[in-house]
């Protein structure tokens, strides 16, 4: 198959550009290929909304790139903050005129939200659905395109490279070029290549690396390790968001509900097991302190009192504003038997969010020629060392506009590369036994939990790496005698994820935003981004 552009991920990053080169470019063709279905992303599952000054009476740009750039400790592109922060407001409006909504006030103008580390309000949202609207709404304007081929249930599995026309690739190599990918199509479950003169990855996070996450199961960092393994650049990947409030369930592993942070935004207080509000011990800016200090604080609270959880205390707040704001949260909590307007919501850390990524400049292009990144897989210099809360939506579609801009001005000179080879499953053998997956993913999901979590050592750090080493070993040698599924891909790609964390964790040697290293808890004073 051959296609003019090729989107990898159908969340907010890849339809934007999708829709928007379409739109540009009508009789080129553009593939977007997505491992489930269509509408199954990390963008579905955002709650809190879009960060963006729209109200410039009571907001600027100044305050929001300040903000920005305070989160992001010291490690944020002052210049990518300037681009998305003035940037973004033609985004949001280009949304909008794509039929998304935003929720209003009585007087017709929008309702913004306050989140951490946000000194104005000025989130946009659609109730505590806002992915979802989004989503949505670029699934209904792809879907008119004629240009547009949106196939799912098509597993990623390999850039495809000079690696793959027998040259030697290194990271040392000049002028590394993507040709394609190669595909695992799940409904005829083979191998099929993908021959592109433009790739983009949008393929989302990498939250399953940790037992407990808000991620979907889908997030399993893919498109960082193929990166990786293309000997891309890859940088910042020791920070990893945990959102402070995932709902708490006994015994509940994996994708955990999320209580928005626009719940705290809205007055909501976080308690100890004694019903003591903390937060006032470790910030001036209390409950709505940033993300990687109100983790740590609950961290602490749930170690210094032995808990597996805090609580959220809404029972103060104005309960009609509550219902109408939060409706999925509302009965999310119901279906527990947490009637919020008396009871407290048990909360705890869950990873999130991953600042680091693929290394791009400010037009998204990664270090392997007309290969493109935007979105969570993407590392563009706008979070730093934390993530500043609703920014996410903001960047990617900032970004795929611009990835759209530099790609369209030279699709005219490109060529398909037609010496592609066939995929090679010479050798391999249906596997025998699925729980050497499934166990080794468990095992992955429980070292970064214990050893790489909101708070680490050297030590722990240096058992993870150990164990990883034996992970990859043994998946590596699985991976060469059987035939490839989605699971074996995804454990592959998430214990190189989960490496790439270890080792630039492990490089750091000092606590700076979202990475704290007791054994180096203050900040250097040259303060570097971390390539591999």
């Amino acid at each position: 198959m051959k296609t003019d552009f090729l989107v990898i991920g159908s969340g907010i990053a890849g339809l934007t550009y999708a829709l928007k080169v379409a739109q540009d470019c009508p009789d080129k063709t553009i593939t977007v290929l997505t491992k489930t279905f269509s509408d199954e992303t990390n963008t579905k599952y955002a709650q809190g909304g879009v960060a963006g000054v729209t109200d410039f009476d009571n907001d600027s740009f100044e305050k929001h790139i300040e903000d920005t750039i305070i989160a992001g400790d010291g490690l944020c592109d002052s210049e990518i903050v300037e681009i998305v922060v003035k940037e973004g407001v033609e985004r949001i409006k280009e949304i909008i005129s794509w039929g998304a909504h935003f929720d209003k006030e009585h007087s017709g103008e929008y309702a913004l939200g306050k989140e951490g580390g946000h000194s104005e309000f000025r989130i946009l949202h659609h109730k505590d659905v806002t992915g979802k609207e989004i989503e949505d709404t670029l699934l209904r304007a792809v879907a008119s395109k004629p240009n547009i081929k949106l196939i799912s249930h098509c597993f990623v599995v390999d850039i495809i490279t000079q690696h793959h026309l027998g040259f030697l690739v290194t990271k040392a190599t000049p002028d590394i070029e993507c040709f394609g990918v190669y595909v695992l199509n799940m409904k005829t479950n083979e191998i099929e290549k993908i021959i592109s003169k433009i790739t983009l990855l949008a393929s989302g996070g990498n939250g399953q690396v940790y037992r407990t996450t808000t991620n979907p199961s889908i997030a399993t960092g893919d498109g960082v390790a193929m990166l990786y393994r293309a000997k891309g650049r890859i940088e910042n990947m020791e920070f990893i968001q945990f959102h402070p409030t995932a709902l708490y369930e006994a015994g509940v592993t994996g994708q955990a509900f999320l209580i928005s942070e626009a719940v705290r935004g809205d007055g909501a207080i976080l308690r100890n097991d004694k019903g003591e509000a903390f937060m006032e011990k470790y910030d001036e800016r209390k409950d709505l302190a940033p993300r990687d200090i109100v983790a740590r604080a609950i961290d602490n609270e749930m170690k210094i009192n032995g808990t597996e959880h805090v609580f959220l205390d809404c029972t103060k707040m104005d309960m009609e504003k509550f219902l109408h704001h939060f409706p999925n949260i509302t009965d999310k909590c119901l279906s527990l038997g947490i009637d919020v307007s008396k009871q407290y919501i048990p909360v705890a850390p869950a990873a999130h969010f991953s600042c680091g990524g693929i290394k791009t400049d400010e037009w998204g292009r990664s270090s392997i020629r007309n290969l493109y990144a935007c979105g969570e897989c993407a590392s563009t210099g706008l979070h730093g060392a934390n993530r500043l809360a609703s920014n996410s939506l903001l960047e990617a579609m900032v970004f795929a506009h611009r990835c759209y801009l530099n790609s369209v001005e030279k699709i005219e000179t490109l060529e398909f590369n037609t010496a592609i080879p066939d995929w090679n499953a010479k050798g391999t053998t249906a596997p025998k036994e699925m729980i050497l997956i499934t166990q080794s993913l468990k095992e992955l999901q429980l070292l970064m939990t214990d050893y790489v979590g909101i708070v680490r050592t050297n030590i722990r750090l240096e058992r993870a790496m150990k164990r990883l080493d034996l992970l990859h070993e043994e998946t590596e040698q699985f991976y060469e005698t059987t035939f490839v599924s989605p699971q074996l891909c995804e454990l592959r790609n998430l214990i190189t994820v989960g490496y790439l964390i270890v080792k630039e964790a492990q490089l750091r040697h000092e606590s700076r935003g979202l990475h704290y290293n007791t054994d180096y808890p203050a900040k250097n004073d040259i303060v570097q981004n971390i390539v591999l």
